[in-house]
């Protein structure tokens, strides 16, 4: 028996005319019937697409198709042979991040994050935070235009531009990597198991207000940040095996 799908496209003119196409030669059903999901756009799309899920609680398997600009996350377009792609695909399950972000007013917001969760200035003056992990003081000042902590499918992202390591997928790490640090001078960062915490406290946070990005989804002048990897959703994506996200990441660290 078939495995229901369902087709999702991004808001632009590629992505419509290849869900028209793809809807034109193959078998869908509504959302809320599917049991997997394949999704046509570029990387945001897929993210916007995996926090849908998590903000429903109903997680489903999804395989993408570039219909965007860099589709790391996704598989090659093509209309031919789906039903054979689906099936031969292979599976990747990603465990996101929580973030748990304090205001100075006190406001307390938790977000999920896929590939990331990052701490930005949002002045011309430089960041100043305090670092724990695992509840212990790992750096008392770090200073700095911001810090992020990524996922092994989040690591040739942000935090690969910020000179982050890439991390192979299924590791169990994350990076802590910072973005244009001052002081220390000669600190780059660390690679953490992922079952420790982070914690990032803002220090004089009314004069150098810092924001706290889960992915895509800002919270302003924080005071607290805490990371830590979410054990109750397991994502699920599919990638073509020419095409396994395990080898484009590792095959990351050779591109020059």
């Amino acid at each position: 028996m078939m495995t229901r799908r369902a087709l999702l496209a991004a808001p632009v003119d590629v992505a419509q005319e290849a869900e028209r196409e793809l809807r034109t030669y193959y078998d869908w059903v509504p959302l809320d019937e599917a049991e997997m999901v394949v999704a046509l756009g570029g990387d945001g799309f897929m993210l916007q697409t995996l926090h849908a899920m998590l903000e429903r609680r109903r997680i489903l398997p999804v395989y993408g198709m570039n219909r965007g600009t860099v589709g790391f996350l996704m598989n090659n377009w093509s209309v031919e042979r789906l039903d054979e792609r689906l099936a031969r695909a292979k599976r990747f399950d990603v465990s996101p991040l929580k973030m748990e972000a304090e205001t100075i007013d006190g406001l307390r917001v938790e977000l999920p994050a896929i590939n990331e969760v990052s701490l930005l200035r949002e002045t011309r003056q430089t960041a100043k935070l305090e670092v724990r992990v695992k509840g212990r003081v790992v750096l008392d000042e770090l200073v700095c235009d911001g810090v992020l902590v990524a996922t092994p499918a989040g690591s040739t992202a942000y935090n690969l531009s910020a000179n982050g390591p890439i991390l192979p997928l299924g590791c169990g790490l994350n990076a802590l990597t910072p973005i244009s640090p001052f002081r220390p001078r000669r600190w780059r960062g660390a690679i953490l198991p992922e079952s420790m915490p982070v914690r990032f406290r803002v220090l004089d946070a009314v004069k150098r207000p810092v924001s706290a990005v889960a992915d895509q989804r800002e919270v302003r002048d924080v005071a607290v940040v805490n990371v830590t990897i979410d054990r109750a959703f397991t994502l699920s994506l599919m990638f073509d095996p020419e095409h396994a996200l395990d080898e484009r990441i590792a095959m990351e660290q050779f591109v020059v």
